[in-house]
């Protein structure tokens, strides 16, 4: 009676370490296919819209960045007090879609040549900007910058900043997924503000 229950404490003992072997790793293998990017590119509504569309992005989250004011409010931002800029926390699956990639849509979805606002959003906090976060991604954002430049695709030089990103402080939660909770309202913005028209205009149709 004692060796078998001995060996049914045993054999339980082996499951449940074979078990927790395999959560551990199926752990460590899920937090190895994410990573984390950061832009600004005026209203962090639009931004989330377009960068949800890529494949391989997770999750957008939108905030704020580059300023120097912790936890700041939109009231804050808005008002061009604090420095930071409306920016997205993109986590994405880098073995599904590259930095250079969120780089590409990053572009394609901003006007580089207007200084501290994007069009119809005029002030610092709408700037754009890449907030890299390794040399590696320095080194990405900078010859990407460098390709259009080259391009001679635009009639005005870039002005868009590459910057170390600091720390990102996610919005209140009525501006997450805006976009979805407010279609009819998101969409009227848009429009009115020249969105659309004018990344036409710069890069032609999607």
């Amino acid at each position: 009676m004692a060796t078998l229950r001995r060996w049914i404490f045993m054999t339980v003992g082996l499951v449940t370490c074979a078990t927790l072997t395999a959560w551990l790793s199926s752990g460590v293998q899920s937090a190895s296919t994410t990573a984390k990017a950061y832009f600004a590119g005026g209203c962090f509504w639009c931004m989330e819209e377009a960068f949800e569309k890529v494949d391989g992005v997770i999750t957008v989250v939108s905030g704020y960045m580059g300023g120097t004011v912790a936890n700041p409010t939109y009231e804050q931002v808005s008002d061009g007090r604090t420095g930071h800029a409306e920016s997205i926390e993109v986590m994405y699956d880098p073995t599904k879609v590259t930095y250079q990639k969120l780089l590409d849509s990053f572009w394609r979805n901003i006007d580089p040549v207007m200084p501290n606002a994007q069009f119809c959003d005029h002030g610092n906090q709408y700037r754009a900007v890449v907030f890299y976060t390794t040399d590696e991604e320095k080194r990405l954002s900078e010859e990407s910058k460098s390709k259009i430049e080259q391009s001679k695709r635009l009639s005005a030089p870039i002005v868009t900043q590459l910057v170390q990103a600091s720390t990102f402080y996610p919005a209140e939660d009525y501006h997450q997924d805006y976009y979805k909770k407010n279609p009819l309202r998101y969409k009227y913005y848009k429009y009115s503000c020249g969105r659309a028209q004018r990344l036409e205009a710069l890069w032609g149709k999607p």
